[in-house]
């Protein structure tokens, strides 16, 4: 992806919406889906525990999380369009949040990865702090010198990149301006 580049501007990407949203895809401009309700999203499958155990005490969660910064971000499904939250690990860089899509070294990128092509507009909980974001991916130029930022902090980033032959993304998180 070029410099700074939107997850979500691969072009001809079909979306929830219908001809007004094709029509604006054609143009090259991009829809914006307001969320219209700020109840918080439910957990992606597997993330129940973590995801309630932060919300319930301001960001902080116990077990194999409990010394890690996590933030939770909800993404909108690519393909169901259902809002889900994941909790990630995350740097901070000013006033920017940077997350990684590692996967756990896994081959493939995670699902909340492939839902910011389609939407890449992003809730961000940060400890008792909410707030909307847009998604973006590191350039290559960024993406060294934030990885090697992150992967002093957190070092099985290394270990999840030498299990993988895909480079694993870095995602920056930008509050958008209320």
């Amino acid at each position: 992806m070029g410099a700074g580049s939107k997850v979500g501007e691969a072009g001809g990407v079909r979306r929830p919406g219908g001809a007004a949203t094709d029509a604006a895809a054609a143009s090259g401009a991009r829809s914006i889906n307001a969320v219209t309700s700020y109840e918080a999203a439910p957990p992606s499958r597997g993330q129940e525990r973590v995801v309630t155990e932060f919300r319930a005490e301001g960001g902080k969660v116990g077990g194999y999380h409990a010394t890690m910064q996590l933030l939770l971000l909800t993404t909108t499904g690519a393909r169901s369009g259902q809002r889900r939250a994941v909790p990630l690990t995350y740097l901070p860089d000013g006033d920017r949040y940077v997350v990684t899509a590692g996967n756990a070294g896994s081959d493939r990128h995670p699902a909340w990865y492939h839902n910011l092509g389609a939407y890449p507009d992003v809730t961000v909980e940060v400890g008792s702090e909410t707030f909307e974001a847009v998604a973006l991916t590191a350039d290559e130029t960024e993406h060294q010198a934030l990885y090697e930022r992150f992967a002093a902090v957190y070092p099985q980033l290394t270990d999840y990149q030498g299990q993988t032959t895909r480079q694993i993304p870095l995602v920056i998180l930008t509050r958008r301006c209320q």
